[in-house]
């Protein structure tokens, strides 16, 4: 049976889980549209903007309280030139995970929360081109907290609702 949840904002059932994906980091947001093919070196994977930016897409995962799947953000992380480079060197590589973590920010607007940009968190590469599991660093944050603690399926069915309404 596929996962279902009765929705909180229009009291229906929902089936499916829904896509929780940022489809460009909130950099690109600072960059004029006209200026973003020019400027802006984007793959569903990765971004650089003005060769000096570097950005890279990860899944952050949040435990359910008394569910096997947890909630699946697809995010992206500001990183550093170095970090960038050595994790594009290895991403299609079967030693990906041999890579440490490294460093990043959170680049991603999460509406369900404050302010989620700048969030400090750990980029662990994965092997064979698996897009990167990314850790939040515990703190005060709501994000954070859930991350560090987990949700109950009562929040779940909120932030599902939210992604499926907009609101």
């Amino acid at each position: 049976m596929s996962f279902q949840f009765a929705c909180h904002t229009c009291g229906q059932i929902h089936v499916g889980r829904p896509g929780i994906v940022a489809d460009e980091p909130i950099g690109m947001y600072t960059i004029p549209k006209e200026q973003r093919a020019a400027r802006c070196e984007l793959s569903s994977d990765h971004c650089v903007i003005d060769g000096k930016w570097f950005f890279i897409r990860g899944i952050m995962e949040i435990k359910v309280h008394g569910e096997e799947e947890p909630l699946r953000w697809d995010v992206w992380v500001s990183v550093g030139k170095k970090s960038f480079e050595v994790w594009r060197a290895y991403n299609d590589q079967q030693t990906g995970s041999q890579i440490a973590p490294f460093e990043g920010w959170l680049n991603t607007w999460l509406k369900q929360y404050p302010e989620t940009a700048n969030l400090r968190a750990l980029v662990h590469p994965r092997d064979r081109g698996m897009r990167p599991r990314i850790e939040l660093e515990p703190g005060e944050h709501p994000l954070a907290v859930e991350h560090e603690k987990g949700i109950t399926p009562e929040r779940l069915t909120e932030i599902y609702s939210w992604i499926v309404h907009g609101s």
